[in-house]
């Protein structure tokens, strides 16, 4: 049987080639995280939505200038609490935290998560092209952006190197046509073929190879979620991957359990794609709640928008979709009729709830693995 290699990003090195996906809301926090790094690969807490139902945070605050300065509060203090989790639960795992570009308090949660000792940070949903500058003090955390063209790994190249004299430490590349979440393409894109990972993946790493003397690995993203898959993407020429869904039925992912029962008794025949807020579609599982968008009634919902929190939102500035705050907290909390359950391709691997351990161990090809 093939031997995985490790991983290097930046400064950091574990025993597999496996990044776990950071899910939101509250999918993927310490609980998940630690297990993954304990059991060889990195893990990775979302800083989506943390503060929304913490102890920081009071949703009926009436002020909205009050509640959305609260909310963004709310989200650093509650990132730090899970942070300071996994790191108890992984002392000396390498773990990641997952922000996105378009919040609004990304600047504040990318500082918070470096002064927190995070080994890595990981930036989508937008082109973080100011990052060094959040983490100049901090240089020995790992910056990896998510992306899913080589062009956009090429102006973020340029404009690292050129203003702030460093380079990503690695690309998570996404494969819009079957990640989970959010994609990095319209819908009426997905068919091109200049998207898919066997046409994107040789090229952005012939590109690193020609260009930069220090290697900057490429990780392969969505659909990944078995060895066969994993295999596949290491083939292409990626020195890794990130595997999201597959995580989700474990005993330690952070989401509730009727979250986890609800993938497993799914498979791809169940995946949809629905609009989003955010302007670009997300895959999801079916439910009443996509039904609901599907006929354009989600839009006439009593939720209000009560953060602010996005730079671009097509429900706070047009009533438009939906909250999708409010829709992924209620899915992982265990509505999951009435929220939204993101899932990448893969979804249907498993047969049952289990440790992240023996799921690596089926990854890797070994043993149980970890402790």
């Amino acid at each position: 049987m093939q031997t995985l290699p490790s991983l290097t990003i930046g400064q950091h090195t574990v025993p597999y080639p496996i990044v776990q996906g950071g899910m939101g809301i509250r999918v993927s926090g310490a609980g998940l995280a630690a297990a993954v790094a304990n059991a060889g690969g990195i893990g990775v807490v979302s800083a989506v939505g943390l503060g929304m139902h913490s102890p920081y945070f009071d949703i009926e605050e009436k002020n909205p200038k009050t509640r959305q300065t609260q909310f963004f509060r709310a989200n650093r203090m509650a990132l730090i609490d899970e942070l300071r989790q996994a790191r108890a639960l992984s002392p000396r795992g390498i773990l990641g935290v997952n922000i996105m570009v378009a919040a609004r308090d990304y600047d504040f949660l990318v500082r918070t998560a470096v002064d927190q000792g995070v080994n890595l940070i990981f930036a989508g949903a937008g082109l973080p092209l100011d990052l060094p500058e959040l983490t100049a003090h901090r240089p020995e955390v790992a910056l990896v952006p998510i992306i899913s063209s080589v062009r956009a790994a090429q102006v973020i190249c340029k404009k690292w190197q050129r203003q702030y004299h460093r380079l990503p430490d690695a690309f998570v590349v996404e494969n819009p046509r079957a990640a989970g979440g959010h994609l990095g393409a319209k819908a009426e894109d997905l068919g091109d073929p200049t998207i898919a990972p066997e046409t994107v993946i040789p090229a952005l790493v012939s590109y690193l190879a020609e260009n930069f003397e220090t290697p900057i690995p490429v990780i392969a993203a969505g659909g990944i979620g078995d060895r066969a898959t994993l295999l596949h993407a290491l083939s292409l020429g990626a020195s890794g991957v990130q595997i999201g869904t597959r995580f989700i039925p474990t005993e330690e992912c952070d989401a509730d359990r009727r979250y986890k029962e609800f993938h497993l008794r799914a498979d791809p025949a169940d995946i949809v794609l629905v609009p989003s807020p955010v302007g670009l579609p997300g895959r999801a599982l079916r439910n009443a709640f996509t039904d609901r968008i599907s006929a354009g009634e989600a839009s006439g919902t009593k939720d209000q928008c009560f953060a602010n929190c996005l730079q671009v939102c097509k429900f706070r500035d047009r009533r438009e979709t939906y909250c999708i705050l409010r829709a992924l907290d209620r899915a992982c909390r265990g509505d999951v009729e009435n929220g939204l359950v993101f899932a990448g391709s893969g979804v249907g691997g498993s047969s049952c709830i289990q440790p992240v351990a023996e799921v690596m161990a089926e990854l890797v090809g070994g043993e149980w693995v970890g402790g």
